[in-house]
């Protein structure tokens, strides 16, 4: 654990991890503070809440659908540390059109925030991991990518809570959310200004921009790769699950569990903070070796907490008359530690599966190709969670509830241990 921490006072990581940070920070403190506005203050149906929250996943992940190709080849190509420069310098332009959108309450302006949102983190996805093998050791690689996600995780944990502390049931607090919003975004921009230079590690190339074109030649380059196809599919069916489940959650937290927005941003928070701690653990197990051979058990019992925690939200006793239970007294709550320890659960084994299959990415092929493979690997994630959103989304419309929606995760575990275990054989 040392080890890895030392990490943290490198000029080669400490800049990249608080650029990373602080990004994965602001998109969520924008994105959850719009769905507490939009699902308490301007929806009042559970059925429109629970689409509006599949949408906008939907929105957030599409770029990395259309755009992975064209990121990729660029930060390969060119200096990552420069890209990062102007894609934060463009969040803070971002910033300012959410803001407008939370000020004036317009869904339009706030859902093209948060697709612009996602087109910045789609530039910046390939280089937060490309650059780990170009300025860390070979072994620090996997305690990088641990950080890296664990940083992400907190950073998601501290934006849903400020979300929802910021903007409360009856929508008061826009004013401060829209400052926050643009004041971390020219900290982000500060923050990535003393990243150390990640030069091409070979000849510039033609950059292909017809993304469908440079997609499928993305995705067919990486793929032959047995451990690459893999690695990716088992990453992209993780994220599918972790789609349809992020989904449910403010829906579950105010229509289930009758509760107020700042038990919602708990709910999220635990799930972050569960993933980050499963990052760090699985790096202690492995003593910082790329493997899988953890990947099928985290994941089944990542499975086996998705059902407990569905038998908790059915006997859940709910408040009548529109009441909602707030952050003291869903605390007191008899069933409030249980649900808050199974969700736990969920994201330790969602963790301790889904970081090492991101060393796989990284370490599999050469230095000079790290960028293209991240690349392709987010184009077939975001394609996939874009379905579980979708899916998500249309199972509603059919009348199956947030909480009958949980046993589907329960059931696609059970084919990612599946796919985890092939990786294991392949590697071995």
């Amino acid at each position: 654990m040392t080890s890895t921490l030392r990490l943290l006072a490198k000029r080669r990581f400490l800049p990249l991890f608080i650029t990373q940070l602080l990004g994965a920070f602001n998109d969520n403190l924008f994105k959850f503070s719009m769905v507490i506005l939009v699902t308490y203050g301007i929806y009042k149906d559970p059925a429109q809440d629970f689409q509006f929250n599949a949408l906008a996943s939907g929105i957030f992940i599409l770029p990395f659908f259309l755009f992975s190709s064209l990121a990729g080849q660029l930060a390969d190509n060119y200096d990552k540390a420069r890209i990062t420069r102007l894609v934060k310098t463009l969040e803070i332009v971002i910033a300012v059109i959410g803001g407008i959108g939370l000020w004036i309450q317009s869904i339009p302006i706030m859902l093209t925030a948060l697709f612009l949102l996602g087109l910045q983190s789609t530039f910046f996805g390939p280089i937060k991991y490309a650059v780990l093998p170009q300025h860390l050791e070979k072994d620090e690689v996997l305690a990088g990518t641990g950080l890296v996600e664990a940083g992400t995780y907190i950073a998601i944990l501290a934006g849903t809570i400020l979300g929802g502390i910021i903007i409360d049931q009856n929508g008061n607090g826009v004013e401060l959310a829209v400052i926050a919003v643009f004041f971390v975004a020219l900290i982000g921009r500060a923050g990535a200004q003393f990243m150390p230079a990640a030069p091409p590690q070979k000849d510039v190339e033609k950059i292909d921009f017809n993304f469908i074109r440079s997609s499928i030649r993305l995705i067919s380059a990486t793929m032959h790769v047995r451990r690459l196809y893999l690695a990716i599919v088992a990453i992209s069916f993780f994220w599918t699950i972790g789609s349809v489940l992020i989904v449910q959650f403010p829906p579950i937290v105010e229509n289930v569990l009758t509760a107020t927005p700042a038990v919602a941003s708990l709910f999220l928070g635990v799930f972050s903070i569960g993933i980050a701690v499963g990052s760090v653990l699985i790096n202690r197990l492995l003593k910082s070796q790329v493997s899988a051979r953890y990947a099928p058990v985290s994941v089944i019992m990542m499975g086996v907490f998705v059902i407990l925690l569905f038998f908790i939200t059915q006997s859940w006793e709910g408040l009548p008359n529109g009441q909602l239970y707030t952050f003291s007294t869903f605390m007191m709550h008899d069933g409030a530690w249980a649900l808050l320890g199974t969700l736990a659960g969920v994201s330790i084994f969602g963790g301790m599966f889904v970081v090492p299959l991101y060393a796989f990415l990284t370490t599999t092929v050469d230095i000079s190709e790290t960028a293209r493979t991240i690349a392709a690997n987010n184009v077939v994630n975001s394609g996939c969670m874009v379905l579980g959103a979708l899916a998500a989304l249309g199972l509603s419309l059919l009348g199956v509830t947030a909480t009958e929606q949980l046993l589907l995760v329960a059931a696609m575990c059970v084919v990612a241990a599946w796919l985890g275990l092939q990786l294991h054989r392949a590697c071995d």
